[in-house]
């Protein structure tokens, strides 16, 4: 049975414990069941972690994702994370973040919505500048599986391009992640075909809510222990617990022997999306 069952949600994903699965129905990992043979189907991005340290399952395989340019993690054999923040809004520690990131020579993608971009060009302009994806995480932040007319789907990804454009001088690299982690085959399809990689994750926690921050100790004691090779790393950069742990975290992850890679050396064709 799988040990917990994470299913994403508005910012992020909670976590179901066994036996508290309500309706979600379950594949034989224990993860959310979808195939690509039901391409409108609807789902959560979902993750079950069946043992500390080893790759979790999605409730879609790595080699499903790949046929429509989609991932969630990376080699198992090789010691490397991927460092990605979501960014629906600025709460203050982005430069913070940003600080540490450079001090440790890390690259990192961060998703952020159309308002983010009006409001922060500046911080968007520096991500660029140190290395850093910005990612597209739609205009709106809508529930893009929802949105069944491709011409609608497009404009949600094209306004996050355009202020993006007018904020740095440059055409924005495509990487994409779904909204609330909600998606149908058919979504990646619509975003592959309009040129992106979509980025899931493979590791994660709750520290979205910014009245109910997680302490230190309860942070590292989620994140470290699920650590695993090729993880693609979720973290919330309105999170003052994030700001606070990221030197310690990278130091540990280091120390344990882990690189960190862009996520344009995850995936398939990178060199279209620079």
């Amino acid at each position: 049975m799988a040990a917990v069952l994470a299913v994403g949600l508005a910012a992020g994903y909670r976590v179901v414990q066994p036996g508290h699965m309500g309706q979600e129905k379950t594949g034989e990992n224990g993860a959310a069941g979808v195939s690509a043979a039901s391409g409108t189907q609807v789902t959560n991005w979902g993750l079950s972690f069946q043992q500390e340290g080893q790759r979790p399952a999605g409730n879609a395989s790595p080699e499903e994702l790949a046929e429509y340019d989609a991932y969630y993690c990376g080699d198992e054999k090789e010691k490397v994370l991927y460092l990605t923040f979501d960014a629906g809004y600025e709460n203050g520690y982005t430069p913070e973040i940003l600080d540490v990131l450079k001090k440790e020579k890390v690259p990192a993608a961060f998703f952020v919505v159309g308002t983010y971009i009006r409001q922060n060009p500046e911080l968007i302009k520096r991500m660029a500048a140190e290395g850093h994806i910005v990612g597209n995480h739609t205009m709106d932040h809508p529930d893009m599986s929802a949105i069944e007319d491709e011409g609608s789907f497009r404009q949600q990804l094209k306004q996050v391009e355009d202020l993006y454009k007018e904020a740095t001088g440059k055409k924005m690299q495509k990487f994409y992640r779904p909204p609330q982690g909600k998606f149908s085959f058919t979504n990646l399809e619509t975003a592959q075909k309009l040129g992106y990689q979509t980025a899931f994750w493979s590791l994660a926690y709750v520290d979205w809510y910014v009245d109910q921050q997680p302490s230190r100790e309860e942070a590292l004691s989620k994140l470290l222990p699920r650590t695993h090779n090729g993880a693609v790393i979720l973290l919330h950069s309105t999170s003052k617990t994030n700001a606070q742990i990221l030197q310690e975290l990278i130091t540990k992850w280091k120390e344990e022997g882990y690189q960190f890679k862009s996520l344009k050396d995850l995936g398939t064709d990178p060199a279209d999306r620079k």
